[in-house]
């Protein structure tokens, strides 16, 4: 029986590489993740500049992953699991800039998957939360991470993430356990990270 997955996440889960603007269909984590498992289909909801609950209308697509995800829960129906990897973008100090305020929207994230309406007598699909790698410093000539964004902050995400992980009994991967930002720009992913977020998340849900 095929697995549905819904990962659910940022310019990380949509494949932005730093050197050349997206990477190819099979350097995705999403699409490592699904080459993995042949019961499993992975449906990659990715935007870049996607927020877990802040409005940012610096772009034609709306950004804010609180309303947007009760529509995909719906489109997507049924599914067996939800990842959701955020927060890189809470960190832009004109949305937020703490890594508290993304593990609140985090937190929304949680509760809208855990209280939606499926009907059909259908339970809430398995949720695995998953941090994002750290921010580094880029080694660009001003070494300053785009949008001003802090590594310090970024660095927190991982302990409040499992902090809530364990309140609601969701499972939880740290994704700077296996990967680190490029140091052309301090924040997205070469193919070789990318590729080991999608192998580590594809052991984890084999598991269960």
């Amino acid at each position: 029986m095929v697995r549905e997955v819904l990962a659910f996440g940022d310019s990380l889960t949509w494949g932005v590489d730093p050197g050349t603007g997206r990477h190819p269909f099979a350097d995705r984590w999403t699409s490592i993740l699904e080459s993995m498992d042949g019961d499993m289909r992975v449906i990659a909801e990715g935007l870049p500049g996607r927020t877990t609950c802040f409005d940012d209308h610096d772009g034609p697509a709306d950004r804010n992953g609180a309303s947007i995800l009760p529509v995909l829960l719906a489109s997507h129906s049924p599914l067996d699991t939800v990842i959701i990897m955020l927060g890189t973008n809470d960190l832009k100090p004109h949305l937020c800039g703490k890594a508290e305020g993304a593990a609140k929207g985090i937190e929304r994230l949680v509760e809208i998957v855990v209280t939606f309406p499926y009907g059909h007598g259908r339970p809430p699909p398995n949720l695995l939360l998953v941090s994002p790698p750290h921010f580094r410093k880029p080694a660009t000539p001003d070494g300053v991470l785009s949008g001003g964004r802090s590594i310090a902050e970024s660095r927190k995400l991982a302990g409040l993430y499992a902090a809530i992980a364990a309140r609601w009994g969701c499972g939880f991967f740290e994704a700077a356990t296996v990967a680190e930002a490029s140091l052309k720009d301090g924040i997205h992913l070469d193919a070789q990270n990318t590729r080991a977020v999608g192998a580590a998340i594809s052991s984890l849900l084999g598991t269960h």
